[in-house]
């Protein structure tokens, strides 16, 4: 797919907007998105329609972009420490690839072959890879993080949940807002957001964003900065109606480069070939892989069209095209040597589009809806092992194609004015087309990435093979309001993730199951596929606003059935090139068997003190307190060739048992302006990085300290800040790289004589981290005209 999307995609939006067009104008105004003075109060559209948290029966949390400004909240990353069980984080050795996980559900690898089990939305456009999607938080109305299964409200189905960014409408008056950021790591950070009205019913905006900081640490090899952020960024919007018309088209398109160094890993043992010792400084690295340079640009189009065509019915549209590209150099093993160094390019584009018709009149409230979505994920890499035979190198490419459809629907019916039930239900056809290259090279690198080699036998991979996935989804609710400050809620929702091919697998390794000693076409398709996941979730839930609204409560509990569960993974292994037994690197990808999650969430926000001075103060706290179980009941590996059940020994990665955060804040009045103060701790227990625990890798409890100072002028024209992140500058690992020999059964670590960790994968030995930024203390200012 190239730039035969783009025009699809404006072909597709115009033919939206014409239909549009030619409804009648019969409803009542489409207004702009409601801004709210207390999180608790916010409205969502999880339901794809407006509503307060209070009447959603689906565990949901909603972060005002006043909010997340006050807490000088930088990307999207920052949610996860004050939302109940979730993970979102930079992905391993990346910048802004996304790792998302909920309530046990996510997906850790990058590469193509695999969908992400939580969604990522931006303004209702499902990012459909993770490069890119670590997004900066900036000119935002919204963020909300929906938990468990998505699919009958929503146009991609997601099995783990959905994280949807909402920016702001346009305003019908001309804005200016200027904001600039100064702090430790020389972080310099400047956000120019700009709106101007063109007559009564036009409206043209846009924001510019550069997010820069020095690295954490250096890189001692090449003298780079590691760690550090050199980002452009921009937004540009041109509206038509809304407002006071019943029609309401946004035309937005953005565009991203983020130009910051590779980031590399500590290692966590000496070098095993050189003795290299290890660093210090966390945050320092040896890594000498420096091509090709790290970029990832990302760029998109959108339309959203909303026509209210009665005062019940209302038809709206969302038209997308996107398209990312990366280049990441990894230097796995974190040295000079090219013991396993992995330069790498991706390359993704998407066309989507999506018609929702919604009813609301009455005791009668429901969506239908239709999405398209074509898609395709190009992956490159090298895995260079050079100290294991000079000049080795295993090439990967891998191209795979996902085209999808789906019909949707979901109704709520009042039976009372105190009890709601609501069902859904979601037919998807995935189609998943995959072409995959891999080619051994002896006497340096592949000429992809400009390297000398030359190809070694016959690929081990030459593979070109299509699946299809069809699923129906339900999903059940009933809503008890004994009144409208009150709701008990129950829920059913099955969700489903179509399956793949593992675009590292190695088609020669094929078992050769028919006997006759050549591998056939189905049996290397078998052996390179994985089966669709599916999950069924209960959900019991209340929400409330006590204390005549002085304080919002909710509270969930869940229990859900995970079958046929993907484990991608990455291993060492023996190819045969030529017939001659090759080391090198191999994805092993299986369907392990069957998990299960079950456990507690509660969020609160107390409204602890009001009017005790001067008729404002105002002394708040939020609380966040998840608690999941989260184990697998059956994981099926293959040991010897013999299926075994390892069960007993695996852990469900990214999922700590506990997560919890407070924030206590006071905002007073000083004179006509006034003064913000808040204060969140946020802990998380301990995290398996992978399904075999790594007690190298592996990150114990650990808690985190952030605070904000704000005053804000009289009429909110202009704001000054103060900001400390991790003020106690807690050390701890986010994510990790490992090849080290283990029992394949137990998953413990084998060492050698001198106690380190055996390698399995070059002779250095790979057993890296990842960390979570340190102490950062900035200063923001915003001025608004």
């Amino acid at each position: 797919m190239q730039a035969h999307h783009s025009i699809r995609a404006l072909a597709l939006a115009s033919a939206a907007w014409s239909g549009l067009c030619a409804m009648p104008a019969l409803a009542q105004a489409v207004t702009g998105p409601a801004a709210q003075a207390e999180d608790s109060a916010i409205i969502v559209t999880a339901r794809r329609r407006e509503e307060s948290l209070v009447d959603v029966p689906i565990a949901v949390s909603a972060f005002s972009g006043e909010a997340l400004e006050r807490g000088g909240a930088i990307d999207i990353s920052d949610l996860a420490n004050v939302t109940p069980n979730t993970t979102l984080e930079a992905s391993r050795g990346t910048n802004s690839t996304l790792t998302a996980f909920i309530r046990g559900v996510g997906q850790q690898d990058p590469v193509s072959g695999f969908e992400q089990g939580v969604g990522i939305y931006l303004d209702d456009v499902y990012l459909n890879r993770p490069q890119g999607a670590l997004l900066d938080i900036y000119d935002v109305e919204r963020i909300e993080v929906l938990r468990g299964p998505q699919g009958t409200l929503y146009g991609r189905n997601t099995i783990g949940g959905a994280v949807k960014y909402v920016t702001k409408q346009l305003p019908q008056d001309f804005s200016l807002k200027l904001k600039g950021t100064y702090g430790s790591y020389d972080q310099a950070d400047g956000i120019v957001t700009v709106s101007a009205p063109i007559g009564d019913l036009v409206r043209v905006g846009g924001a510019l964003a550069r997010l820069s900081r020095g690295g954490f640490g250096t890189n001692l090899t090449t003298g780079e900065d590691n760690y550090n952020k050199d980002i452009w960024a921009g937004r540009a919007t041109f509206e038509v109606g809304g407002y006071d018309a019943p029609v309401l088209m946004r035309i937005t398109g953005d565009y991203s480069k983020d130009k910051s160094n590779p980031r590399g890993g500590h290692r966590l043992m000496p070098g095993q070939l050189s003795g290299t010792p290890m660093l210090d400084d966390v945050f320092d690295s040896q890594g000498a892989l420096i091509d090709p340079r790290q970029y990832v640009k990302s760029y998109g189009l959108s339309m959203n069209l909303t026509a209210e065509l009665n005062d019940a019915v209302t038809l709206r549209s969302i038209s997308a095209w996107r398209k990312d590209d990366s280049a990441s150099p990894i230097d796995f093993d974190a040295l000079p040597a090219v013991d396993v160094d992995v330069p790498a390019f991706y390359a993704n584009e998407q066309l989507s589009q999506e018609f929702q018709l919604l009813y609301d009149k009455g005791r009668v409230h429901g969506m239908v809806g239709f999405y398209y979505l074509d898609a395709s994920a190009d992956t490159q890499f090298d895995t260079r092992i050079f100290t294991t035979v000079p000049g080795l190198t295993a090439f990967t490419q891998a191209n795979v194609d996902t085209e999808t459809y789906a019909v949707f629907g979901d109704v709520t019916f009042d039976l009372s004015d105190q009890i709601s039930l609501s069902a859904g239900g979601r037919y998807t056809w995935d189609q998943r087309t995959a072409d995959i290259l891999r080619q051994s090279y002896l006497g340096g690198g592949s000429p992809v990435f400009g390297g000398a080699g030359t190809p070694f036998g016959a690929p081990s991979t030459d593979f070109r093979g299509t699946k299809t996935y069809k699923k129906f989804t339900p999903r059940f609710s009933v809503s008890y309001q004994p009144t409208p400050e009150h709701n008990l809620y129950a829920s059913y929702s099955q969700g489903f993730k179509g399956g793949g091919f593992d675009p590292r697998g190695v088609g020669t390794n094929a078992p050769d199951l028919n006997g006759d000693g050549i591998r056939q076409e189905s049996e290397i398709a078998d052996f390179l596929s994985f089966e669709p996941e599916e999950v069924n979730s209960y959900e019991i839930g209340y929400k409330g606003n006590l204390m005549d609204g002085a304080l919002y409560v909710a509270v969930a509990g869940f229990y859900a059935d995970y079958k046929n569960v993907q484990i991608p993974g990455s291993v060492a292994c023996t190819v045969s090139v030529g017939g001659v037994p090759t080391p090198s690197f191999c994805g092993v990808v299986s369907n392990a068997g069957k998990a299960r999650m079950k456990g507690l969430e509660f969020e609160s926000n107390a409204r602890l003190g009001r009017d005790i001075l001067s008729g404002g103060d105002r002394l708040n706290l939020q609380t966040a307190i998840g608690f999941i179980d989260a184990d697998y009941r059956e994981y099926i590996a293959n040991i010897a060739s013999v299926p075994t059940d390892v069960a007993d020994y695996r852990k469900v990665q990214n999922t700590p048992k506990w997560t919890a955060s407070g924030t206590l804040s006071y905002n007073v009045p000083v004179g006509d302006g006034s003064v913000y103060f808040g204060t969140t701790v946020s802990w998380r227990s301990k995290t398996y990085q992978f399904e075999i625990p790594n007690p190298y890798i592996d990150q114990k409890g650990y808690a985190l300290w952030d605070a904000s100072l704000v005053y804000t002028a009289p009429s909110d024209r202009w704001t000054l800040g103060l900001h400390g992140k991790n003020l106690l500058d807690k050390e701890y690992k986010t994510s990790g790289y490992t090849f080290v020999s283990a029992n394949p059964v137990t998953g413990e670590i084998i060492n050698n004589a001198a106690g380190y960790p055996n390698p399995s994968l070059g002779r250095e030995g790979t057993l890296t981290a990842f960390y979570g930024n340190p102490r950062q203390v900035f200063v923001t200012g915003t001025v608004k005209f």
